[in-house]
Order: C-alpha cells, then sequence, then structure tokens
C-alpha cells in the first residue's frame, strides 16, 4: 500500500515508519522537517498542516491508499483531514485514552465507555473523534480512530507517576528515596512503541476496522509502586517509595503535579480486547523490564538523565513531608 503518515518522527509514529517498511509498504512522511529524520526509504514532504489549502492539494495530489494521522490535536485538524483525505482507501486517527477522563462507570473502560474528558487535551482530541465519526457516518469516510494510553519507548523516555521529568532514574542509581503519589497502588498500563506500531500497522486495509474505535494498550496492568520496583530492579538499586496524597502534592506545586491529577492518580487501565480480536497482528511481546532496560540505555548514551544532584524539589518536599509527620 502506499502510506503517508503525518508526522513520522515521534515517539510512536517513528515506530510506525519502521513496521510499514517492514511490511513492504510504499511510505511517505508528511512533517516540518524540524524534529528527528526518517529512514532512508521513506519519502518526505515538508509542509505544515496548517497551512490548509496547500496541504489538502497535496494531500489530493498524492493519491495515497492510506493515511495515518498523528498530528490531528483539534476538531479543525480533523475536518481539515476529512477535506484532505476525501476518496482515501483508509484513514487513521490518533486519539487518546484522556477523552473518556478519570471518572469511570466501570474497570476496565471499553470503547463505549461515556467520555468526560477533564484535560484540554482530552476535550480537544474528543471533538476530533467526534468529527471524524460523524463524517463515517454521513459520508462513509472510512476512518478508524486508535487510542493509546501510556505509550513508551527510547524517544520518549521513561516517565514517573508524580512529574515530568527524568531525575528519578539517577536518584534510584544513587539510593536516593522517590516521591509516589498517596500509596502507589493506582493502576496503570504500559505499551512499548514498537508494540503499538503493530496496532496502527494491523488496522490498515481491514474493511471490518472502518468506522471503529480500538484502545492500544496491553492486556495487562501494573501498580505504580511496581512500576517503580521494576525501575530499581532494571537499575539495580532499591529505594524507598514516599508516598504523598495527591492534595498535599497539588497545594505544593499544581503545575508540576498535574499530570498525576489528569491522570497518573488514578486507576486507569482499559481493554485491549476489541482489537485484539480484529487485528491478529497485535501482540505486544516488549515486557516493562525489557522495555525500561533499553530506553535507560539510550537515554544513558543520549545524556538524558539529569543530574539529581543539581534538582533540589524532591528532596525538598520529602524532608517537609517526612518532618511534617515525625512532628506529628
Amino acid at each position: 500500500m502506499k502510506v503517508i503518515v503525518l508526522g513520522g518522527t515521534g515517539n510512536i509514529s517513528g515506530s510506525i515508519v519502521d513496521r510499514l517498511l517492514e511490511l513492504g509498504h510504499e511510505v511517505t512522511c508528511f512533517n516540518r522537517g524540524k524534529s528527528g529524520e526518517v529512514p532512508a526509504a521513506v519519502n518526505v514532504i515538508i509542509g505544515d498542516r496548517h497551512d490548509k489549502d496547500t496541504f489538502i492539494q497535496t494531500m489530493q495530489r498524492g493519491r495515497f491508499d492510506a493515511a495515518i494521522d498523528m498530528i490531528s490535536f483539534t476538531e479543525e485538524d480533523a475536518l481539515t483531514s476529512i477535506e484532505a483525505f476525501r476518496g482515501i482507501g483508509h484513514f487513521v486517527q490518533c486519539s487518546t485514552v484522556c477523552t473518556y477522563g478519570v471518572d469511570y462507570n466501570w474497570l476496565p473502560v471499553t470503547e463505549d465507555h461515556p467520555q468526560r474528558p477533564i484535560s484540554g487535551y482530552g476535550r480537544d482530541k474528543a471533538a476530533a473523534d467526534h468529527a471524524l465519526l460523524a463524517a463515517y457516518h454521513k459520508e462513509g469516510f472510512p476512518v478508524t480512530i486508535i487510542k493509546p494510553s501510556t505509550t513508551y519507548g527510547p524517544r520518549s523516555g521513561m516517565l514517573r507517576q508524580v512529574a515530568w521529568d527524568f531525575s528519578w532514574i539517577d536518584r534510584i542509581r544513587k539510593g536516593k528515596p522517590i516521591l509516589i503519589c498517596g500509596d502507589g497502588k493506582a493502576l496503570h498500563s504500559f505499551l512499548h512503541v514498537s508494540d503499538a506500531a503493530k496496532g496502527f500497522a494491523g488496522v490498515l486495509g481491514k474493511a471490518n476496522c472502518i468506522g471503529q474505535v480500538y484502545h492500544l494498550v496491553p492486556q495487562s496492568f501494573i501498580t505504580w509502586e511496581d512500576y517503580h520496583r521494576t525501575a530499581m530492579k532494571v537499575l539495580g538499586r532499591e529505594v524507598e517509595l514516599i508516598g504523598v496524597p495527591l492534595q498535599t502534592l497539588l497545594a505544593i506545586d499544581p503545575q508540576r503535579f498535574d499530570i498525576c491529577r489528569e491522570i497518573f492518580a488514578h486507576n486507569t487501565y482499559y481493554s485491549a480486547s476489541k482489537l485484539t480480536r480484529d487485528v491478529s497482528e497485535f501482540v505486544p511481546t516488549v515486557t516493562l523490564e525489557e522495555g525500561m532496560r533499553q530506553v535507560f540505555h539510550v537515554m544513558e548514551q543520549d545524556g538524558r538523565i539529569p543530574d539529581s544532584d543539581l534538582e533540589t524539589w524532591e528532596d525538598s518536599i520529602i524532608g517537609r513531608y517526612l518532618g511534617m509527620h515525625k512532628e506529628f
């Protein structure tokens, strides 16, 4: 198939490109040319999707069999894609499980669950999904919507529960305690990008996948406590986990810990049954321990693990919190 990937250099999209090439597809990437390279076998179109007229004309001229859109974040983006890819055989939209919010009626969450997004990102993605599905029902626009949860790989690095930073990796290596939110028992799931690529590539050309929404997640889940203990095993050092309540963290620094409020402090796991039923190629094989080992190695080579001795915020919070409890 002649496939265009909008993006192609990101955390997930880079692995999608690799997977498509492995399967023998002719691959083109459309991006602004500012965030990484693609394999030599890939055609590249440099442009900006927000230059709508040029974008639409360029995509129509390409006469692609399928498109995978990794850079559509709003309803306006989705409406532009509908115009740009009218007449295409298959269009795949990368959405997110953040469209559900964190107020769940049942777990694991299935694709028919009510959507109650609480973040701007989740609300915008939900609006984009709605526009695409409306086009499917109204005019047969051949869309498949894929909703990843936390998907990690060498490009993204390894997240932690409480903040957007990587100093926690060095803290473990140096034997320092690390913060977690609450008791660390919140459930979450983690998928390696090479496994995620199997899902995106696997839906292409399958008529039964058109008009469908799928969760792109593993069939297993884990507590954040065990997630961090897996990292300790990989790094060869046991450290203490210091649990601090969500409201305390937010009172200290709402911006730093907003990721906890939006998703990581809650039980957030989703059913993979529908995707595994319809896409036999989607069989995750990378264990969390194996994936962490790979990502930590790449991060170390690239100098992307900060020196935790230069970061004081975590020790400050731990000291204050433990001091309060000792005094009490």
